[in-house]
């Protein structure tokens, strides 16, 4: 039997308005068929996709919809690491610390880069441009130490590289808003 509040109505029509129209179609469709909890990983991912991280007011949401609670909702998308609970910045940086990648100098790149962005593992800059994350294995070992950023692999990596690789990118998110202004 499930107990319904005096405002009810009111907190449904928040969530939905948290969520994209398709997200909330889903949840919906997930509600009408068998054993709709078990979807829940399935919404968080439609909903990350969306937003490109999982915010309070959108976990909230997923929640309420699905009626699960809160902190069952919150407790899988801490425990599974390819959710992020806060957003990413424009470009995310992935250092790889795969043995090869280590031995050549990894740790060394991953000062500089500390160094140049002032964030750690995990976060992004104040700006919102930069994210920084570690990677156990990026698969292009023969060009250790290697750094990705999005999708492009940047191999043979040094501490002295790492200004102008940032500096590109910089350019390049520059580049882009010059022309959002056209």
């Amino acid at each position: 039997m499930m107990i319904q509040t005096d405002n009810r109505k009111e907190v449904m029509e928040k969530s939905r308005a948290a969520l994209p129209d398709h997200v909330v179609a889903f949840i919906e469709a997930c509600n009408s068929g068998p054993y709709p909890h078990s979807q829940l990983i399935s919404v968080l991912h439609k909903v990350q996709a969306h937003f490109g991280y999982l915010g309070k007011e959108q976990l909230d949401a997923v929640a309420q919809l699905m009626q699960i609670p809160a902190a069952k909702v919150t407790g899988v998308a801490t425990f599974y690491h390819y959710f992020r609970l806060e957003p990413q910045g424009k470009f995310t940086i992935r250092v790889c610390l795969g043995t090869a990648c280590y031995v050549k100098g990894a740790d060394r790149v991953v000062e500089r880069l500390r160094d140049e962005l002032g964030i750690g593992f995990g976060e992004t800059t104040s700006d919102g441009l930069f994210s920084l994350e570690a990677s156990r294995c990026l698969g292009a070992c023969g060009l250790a130490p290697v750094v990705m950023v999005g999708e492009r692999i940047y191999g043979e990596m040094t501490p002295d590289k790492v200004p102008a690789l940032l500096e590109r990118f910089v350019k390049e998110a520059e580049k882009q808003a010059a022309q959002k202004q056209s």
